[in-house]
């Protein structure tokens, strides 16, 4: 094979980044600003034998390259960097490790954290990890990652058309790839927990049953499990710790946990392929990424791409020592995405994604990160809203147009950033989730009432935040649960969190999450502690699901999965972390479902514009306010803390009386409501005391003044114009 290689490199392109098959060869170009020479490494199909190296041309705006003739798809490599090693100066060059291309589309190899991986020598006197170490000369090649190249995209058939959805209409779905299918046995178990699997005929049946029109994937990079979780036995199963932006995470792909277990570009098709089938079911496909941080961890780290091609580029560094990493993601590190070519490294991943593989979006983790403002506190803390990556994604004509979802807070100073992204970002709101919660859990939870204003506000699409700059209500994501944090189950059968499985002595995750028991820690065989988490799930699901905004489901709660109280399951790649199928809570899936019909039926319950206040401005669609008693609401009422129970009234443009009216009752008792003359069809009842019509059913009417909502439970009614008919519901307090 040493044969077949050419005895010299040809300069080849500075551009694009990347390895790149041309027609007689393939083209290699790395970014590096501060290299003094970048050898291109060439390895055996299996990346075990290094069989010849060459020094690339360049640097040409600090990009080395070169040609390579005669080799075509399937090809391994890795790079070694030369320059200075000088931590105080930010360098930590060291041609003794092998680098893993940031382009690298496959990747390969079985990653193990050892001593070699680390630039500098461990074990020195005095202190182990001094900065001052001289570099380690181990050849790591052996055991660290490679890149494989992929062949060219190829004109094929057709991919399915994407699927369009205006923004009022999406309603999100977070998944996490396997955990998702792993033990759902309506697909075939060589399927399950994979790529194939989520695009599975009885997986997209769930999801079109339940009626949502976009997934939401918990990261799909490839990742690398933390050393500490090693040693336990443990893995980083969420994935939030990335070293490779192009590459699928081989974990979820058919052929196993490593991509050398697969042909050339066999995981890419299974992705792109899982990507077609939701799209020809009619389902968007968005992508978390985190490009925070990298799983190089701190300044102790290993060597693995970023830190040994330039480390002073890609990472922040400390402005009083410039050998220690800025924080600001929590996981040690912080990628320097003001640097054009960090700027561009994202760049250039996101529009792979969305043009090759055919996502649809992206959500962005820890994303105040983005706009870290280098003339901030200590480099670069401040937050800007014009920053040059924004400005950079907003002017992109593939990126300006897809899905962007920021999660509006990261770990630094000035970290929270909730409504003040730019464009046409949409953000997680997590006042939202608290005011939820706090407002159906009451005296439950401990802290202070939630005033009715607070949580007016946050039903009504949270104007306080977003309206401005154009932004309409669906900028706000709403949800109650997420990846983190307990499920909705949990939130309802624990006080406090148990994550001693973890094996961090139940430190990690969020110890003040707004949750409660009911009188029994856990699983309980008590009917009345059962059938009050139920109400207060219920109630908390049609919130999240007819609240104005952007309604964001965590998958599981519909089934009202558990997590046994575990509130941090990032490493818990077993029955805690996959969804319990078995055990399908159906009374909370038909719920869900009849929740999003009605939505999607409901006009004024996902209305694209923000509501007028006024109860004069009949010329638009608005909402007024009432208390139980049919009060309109006086200034004193929303801040009134011994009253909860309210009334939100919806007018369609033009119109003089309301069309809907949305009944709030989160007392641990029946509560009398003022209904008026007119009369109503019920068409939703959260606590399911009451059965609920379809709206041709004649018997569906309430004709009385007055209506006993249940406990816990929020109510929808339609105003019926004409004569009433018979009614099938009486004001009488309920059972």
């Amino acid at each position: 094979m040493l044969l077949s290689f050419p005895a010299k490199l040809d300069p080849g392109h500075s551009m694009p980044l990347g390895a790149h098959v041309l027609d007689l060869g393939v083209n290699f170009a790395v970014f590096s600003e501060h290299a003094t020479r970048i050898e291109l490494c060439i390895f055996d199909a299996t990346g075990e034998i290094e069989l010849k190296r060459f020094d690339l041309c360049g640097p040409e705006d600090a990009v080395f390259h070169g040609f390579l003739s005669g080799v075509h798809a399937g090809l391994v490599y890795g790079y070694r960097a030369h320059g200075p090693y000088a931590p105080e100066r930010g360098h930590r060059f060291n041609p003794n490790k092998l680098l893993l291309d940031p382009y690298a589309r496959e990747i390969i190899g079985r990653w193990y954290w050892a001593d070699a991986h680390c630039g500098y020598a461990l074990g020195q006197p005095q202190g182990a990890r001094a900065f001052d170490a001289p570099f380690d000369t181990r050849d790591n090649a052996a055991g660290a990652f490679k890149a494989r190249v992929v062949a060219r995209s190829e004109p094929s058939l057709p991919r399915p058309p994407r699927p369009e959805f205006a923004a009022h209409e999406v309603v999100l779905f977070e998944v996490h790839v396997k955990g998702y299918s792993k033990c759902f046995e309506a697909i075939p178990a060589p399927l399950r927990g994979t790529y194939a699997g989520l695009a599975h005929p009885a997986a997209i049946a769930h999801f079109k049953a339940l009626g949502v029109t976009t997934l939401s994937l918990l990261p799909v990079h490839y990742s690398i499990s933390e050393a500490h979780l090693t040693r336990q036995g443990l893995s980083n199963y969420w994935g939030y710790n990335s070293i490779g932006f192009f590459a699928p995470e081989p974990r979820w792909g058919r052929a196993g946990s490593t991509i050398i277990d697969n042909a050339p570009g066999a995981l890419i098709l299974e992705f792109r392929q899982m990507v077609d089938a939701l799209h020809a079911a009619g389902l968007e496909v968005l992508l978390d990424v985190v490009f925070n941080h990298s799983a190089e961890g701190d300044e102790f780290g290993p060597s693995i791409s970023f830190r040994g091609l330039d480390n002073a580029s890609y990472y922040c560094a400390t402005s009083d020592d410039l050998a220690r990493c800025v924080n600001f993601s929590g996981c040690g590190n912080t990628l320097n995405i003001a640097h054009p070519r960090v700027t561009q490294l994202v760049l250039d991943a996101l529009r792979y994604w969305a043009t090759e593989m055919g996502v649809d979006g992206f959500r962005f983790d820890l994303a105040s990160v983005l706009a870290r403002d280098p003339t901030g506190l200590n480099g670069l803390a401040g937050f800007n809203a014009n920053a040059a990556f924004f400005t950079a994604l907003r002017q992109d004509p593939i990126l300006s147009a897809v899905r962007l979802i920021a999660e509006p807070w990261d770990c630094g100073p000035q970290g929270y950033q909730l409504g003040r992204f730019p464009g046409r970002f949409i953000e997680w709101n997590d006042r939202f989730r608290d005011a939820m919660r706090r407002y159906w859990l009451g005296a439950a939870v401990p802290g202070p009432a939630l005033s009715r204003g607070e949580f007016a506000r946050r039903f009504f699409g949270s104007s306080d935040f977003f309206q401005h700059g154009g932004k309409r209500p669906s900028a706000s994501v709403n949800f109650i649960t997420a990846h983190d944090g307990f499920t909705l189950a949990d939130v309802l059968s624990y006080t406090h969190k148990h994550n001693h499985a973890n094996g961090e002595q139940n430190q990690d995750g969020r110890s003040d999450e707004l949750c409660a028991n009911f009188g029994v820690e856990g699983e309980t065989a008590d009917l009345c502690i059962q059938r009050t988490r139920t109400q207060v799930r219920h109630a908390l699901l049609a919130s999240l699901i007819l609240a104005q905004g952007t309604p964001m489901l965590l998958a599981g709660d519909e089934i009202a999965n558990s997590q046994g109280g575990n509130n941090n399951a990032y490493c818990q790649d077993n029955p805690t972390g996959w969804l319990a199928w078995h055990n399908a809570d159906l009374q909370t899936l038909q719920l869900v479902r009849d929740l999003l019909a009605l939505r999607a039926a409901t006009p004024l319950l996902h209305y694209p514009h923000w509501f007028a206040s006024n109860p004069h401005d009949t010329k638009h669609a608005r909402v007024l306010w009432h208390a139980p008693d049919g009060r309109e609401m006086a200034a004193h009422d929303w801040h009134d803390s011994t009253e909860s129970a309210l009334v939100a009234e919806l007018f369609e443009a033009d119109a003089a009386q309301p069309s809907i009216r949305v009944l709030f009752n989160p007392e641990p008792k029946a509560n009398r409501f003022a209904l008026g003359p007119a009369t109503w069809r019920l068409l939703f009842d959260s606590s399911a005391t009451f059965a609920t019509f379809s709206a041709g059913d004649p018997d569906a009417t309430v004709h009385s003044d007055a209506l006993f909502a249940p406990a816990r439970a929020l109510l929808v009614l339609a105003r019926l114009d004409g004569a009433p008919n018979l009614a099938s519901l009486h004001a009488k307090e309920c059972p």
